[in-house]
């Protein structure tokens, strides 16, 4: 049985490049270098960067890597990668991830199992911010899709990084590796197929990956969900013959300030075929991703506990499948929810923010005072968006700006949506108290306002990730597949509290 990852082992060492005790050196260098720290390499490697950078084989571009002569016997690594970092401004948190990734995959690729990062290239970073990023991209790498394959030959992990820099970052060094590894357990679950990760088989991996110090656990099953009067949530079920979960999990840390708590809410449809309003055959097979959401905010909270961060938090996450069953509910159907309020389903394929309607309620009733949903929710975000921005969507305005400020800190981008009170007339039903589906003109929007009826009073934010969530194609910084997106943000803003908010 082959696995999707490794942990590698990792620290930091003041020792000089020359004396590292591994296979590789990696040494990122900027575009806008000094002519000295050329002139340094060069007596080393026999001026080779020098002629490269000259003759334009290598100019230092963003995540660009040259391969340098072997250094001389002097040095106890068999092998140095320089890797690009464009213009030492735009070294910035998205960039230095990018190039750690980009340099532990060629790395892979050369089968090096042990490696060291020289940190000699700031950037616009201090150096506690590059150290985890570097940590956190050498972990984020030595991840293989082929878990599945009978046979793997091609698979190979890092077993050691050593990052090159003061004894004081060693901390930050853990902190990274631990996101680092907390993102590569939601990737495996995202990647997995619907007949490996059913509602319960989800429900039962999740709490395995929350199992950590200070994490408690709760599953509610088919008649616990029936008993909260989670009519929308048992309504997507009802087509399938897999029972529904509600996963929550909590952290209470001793001595977190009373008063607060942030809830991170997750979409868990772990296979979606659209339902009675059955989708195109065409690109279905993807649709084992939709459960992205309750993946990113387990592997969040996960990292959160990990870091022992100061607050009270829980994770949230509705299971279904939404099937088109003999017992599967029709377009036309008036469900209720936890709340009391009546949805007339005019579209079976817009599940999500059912089952997230009820599950919002229950953070409040669990004594949220900060909400985020996390959800492959709209292929409207993706028309308004495209597949680099996660939509963003909120209120009071000071939450959604903390959470730009924080997905801005951890080098991912979002973009704020309105949800003007226009929005909600669209959601306007003859029957019901509204609709689940007004139409495509604005469907990212009324998405969001429909989940907004369901997020009661204080701090609530929607992230829908149906455009970042999965990578259509392979880059040198994310292979094919799951992304892990948002979950760094979710621990920035975990990290930075409820500042006036």
């Amino acid at each position: 049985m082959h696995v999707s990852y490794e942990v590698p082992r990792l620290s930091v060492s003041s020792a000089a490049l020359g004396a590292a005790d591994v296979d590789l050196i990696i040494i990122p260098i900027a575009q806008d270098h000094t002519a000295s720290a050329v002139g340094a390499y060069d007596s080393v490697f026999g001026g080779d960067l020098g002629s490269a950078l000259e003759r334009g084989e290598f100019r230092a571009k963003a995540c660009e890597i040259y391969v340098p002569r072997t250094p001389g016997k002097d040095w106890r690594a068999t092998r140095v990668v320089f890797i690009g970092g464009g213009p030492r401004a735009e070294i910035d948190a998205e960039r230095m991830r990018r190039m750690a990734v980009t340099a532990a995959q060629a790395a892979r690729c050369q089968r090096h199992s042990r490696l060291a990062w020289a940190d000699v290239e700031p950037g616009t970073l201090s150096t506690t911010a590059r150290v985890e990023l570097i940590a956190e991209g050498v972990t984020f790498a030595n991840f293989d899709n082929g878990v599945h394959k009978s046979k793997n030959d091609r698979q190979f992990f890092i077993k050691q990084a050593i990052i090159l820099t003061g004894p004081d970052a060693a901390a930050a060094a853990a902190t990274g590796r631990a996101t680092g590894e907390s993102i590569n357990a939601a990737r495996v679950l995202i990647n997995e197929p619907g007949n490996f990760l059913t509602p319960r088989m989800l429900a039962e991996r999740a709490q395995n990956l929350a199992s950590v110090p200070g994490i408690t656990a709760e599953v509610l099953d088919e008649r616990a969900i029936e008993s909260l009067g989670m009519g929308m949530l048992l309504g997507v079920a009802r087509g399938s013959v897999e029972p529904p979960r509600l996963l929550v999990l909590r952290y209470e840390p001793a001595g977190a300030p009373a008063g607060q708590t942030l809830a991170l809410v997750g979409k868990g449809v772990t296979f979606d075929t659209g339902g009675i309003s059955l989708k195109p055959a065409d690109g279905m097979e993807r649709m084992k991703d939709d459960m992205a959401g309750g993946a990113t905010v387990v592997a969040a909270l996960r990292s959160i506990a990990l870091q022992k961060l100061p607050l009270r938090a829980m994770a949230i996450v509705p299971m279904t499948e939404n099937m088109p069953g003999g017992k599967a509910i029709k377009p036309g159907d008036i469900l209720r929810a936890a709340s009391g309020l009546t949805v007339e389903v005019n579209n079976t394929d817009a599940e999500g923010r059912l089952i997230l309607g009820d599950a919002l309620w229950y953070a409040r009733q669990l004594g949220a005072t900060h909400v985020i949903d996390v959800a492959t929710l709209t292929g409207a975000v993706v028309v308004a968006l495209g597949k680099t921005t996660t939509g963003l969507f909120g209120t009071p305005e000071p939450w959604v700006t903390h959470i730009r400020n924080a997905a801005a800190q951890a080098g991912e981008k979002v973009w704020p949506l309105p949800l003007f009170e226009e929005y909600r007339e669209q959601l306007k039903s003859e029957i019901a108290d509204m609709v689940n589906s007004p139409g495509r003109p604005a469907g990212s929007i009324t998405a969001a306002m429909f989940l907004k009826e369901f997020a009661g009073d204080g701090a609530w934010a929607h992230l829908d990730i149906a455009g970042t969530a999965w990578a259509e194609e392979s880059k040198p910084w994310q292979p094919k597949g799951a992304t892990g997106t948002m979950i760094r943000t979710l621990i920035d803003v975990a990290r930075s509290g409820f500042p006036g908010v």
